[in-house]
């Protein structure tokens, strides 16, 4: 591989548009935008990863990069994600510390994410499991109906996608909390807690509890044992975070002694989920392959120019995260 020099960015190419590297070790970039290339064309001009690199390049659009892939790019200032989720960005070792990662913002991508987990939460203060297994055997039983605002649920996340699930699951009556590490404003009609103390609190008032916290050194492994105990017996998962966030021994375990009556997993540690894991055949969880929802294409390119924009311009990119929090 030819070495490169740190050297000062040269002149734009191409009337001034930003040159933008596409890095990514699972997915074809630059077919994944599709048709928003030609809607982005006059801003950006995209290049492809190679061995050389480019000293030009000062904005990357990147999904799951190689160890390595940021070396051939010494003067990268932003760093774009294909999605809210930037885990995958920031654990790369080639990333310099001072550069910006910037994630999407997409209101439609909250909106479907909002419904997904609606679902999830009134199944469960419905009952459907229990109406799916009585029309697979055959039998006619109305059962005893509960009120929304009977079944506590505890948010953990109050991001863009956190605040959306507050917002419409209280809009749908029931009673929500929420968790964030430090402390947030809420609206009047949900209580926020942050910080340990706070999370335990929450947990003790929690039925149902759904994650979209972002994957960080403390948020790993934060879905187990503990926290399941602390929860009201009986209780439900809706898992739409990051699968290293749940220890998947404790989830069994909780499920098996009864402390949690189901769960919803979306993501998963190892994906695809391997066929002969557990969770596939266990009565008791609903599967999805991390298909809560998906950020609009749209979006993404439209985070690509605003993001070169700001480069230009000599500003911190929008939605560009807290490298030290890691979101």
């Amino acid at each position: 591989m030819t070495a490169i020099e740190n050297t000062p960015p040269g002149p734009l190419k191409r009337e001034g548009r930003l040159r933008c590297v596409l890095v990514s070790s699972r997915l074809d970039l630059r077919h994944y935008l599709g048709a928003e290339i030609s809607n982005i064309a006059d801003q950006v001009e995209l290049i492809d990863q190679d061995e050389d690199g480019d000293p030009d390049a000062r904005l990357a659009m990147a999904w799951h990069p190689a160890d390595d892939a940021f070396s051939r790019y010494p003067n990268l200032q932003a760093v774009c994600s294909i999605g809210a989720g930037v885990d995958n960005i920031v654990g790369c070792s080639s990333l310099k510390p001072d550069t910006d990662v910037v994630r999407v913002v997409d209101p439609g991508q909250a909106r479907m994410m909002s419904g997904f987990v609606a679902w999830h939460v009134i199944g469960h203060q419905r009952g459907f499991a229990r109406y799916r297994a009585q029309q697979r055997d055959r039998v006619w039983l109305p059962r005893p109906q509960r009120r929304a605002d009977s079944v506590l649920v505890g948010i953990l996340g109050h991001g863009e996608i956190g605040r959306k699930v507050v917002a419409d699951l209280t809009y749908l009556g029931f009673s929500v909390t929420c968790w964030s590490r430090t402390p947030k404003a809420t609206s009047s009609t949900a209580r926020s807690y942050y910080g340990p103390a706070g999370l335990a609190v929450m947990l003790n008032k929690t039925e149902v509890l759904v994650n979209v916290l972002p994957l960080t050194p403390e948020t790993r492994g934060i879905l187990d044992a503990q926290v399941f105990a602390k929860m009201q017996r009986g209780g439900y998962l809706v898992q739409i975070g990051r699968g290293e966030h749940l220890v998947e021994a404790d989830l069994l375990a909780a499920l098996e002694n009864g402390q949690l009556a189901g769960a919803a997993l979306d993501v998963f540690a190892t994906e695809p989920l391997p066929a002969t894991h557990p969770f596939w055949e266990h009565p008791k969880i609903t599967i999805t392959p991390h298909d809560a929802s998906d950020v609009s294409v749209r979006a993404v390119a439209t985070t690509l120019v605003t993001t070169a924009e700001a480069i230009r311009a000599g500003r911190r990119p929008p939605h560009a995260i807290d490298r030290t929090h890691g979101y």
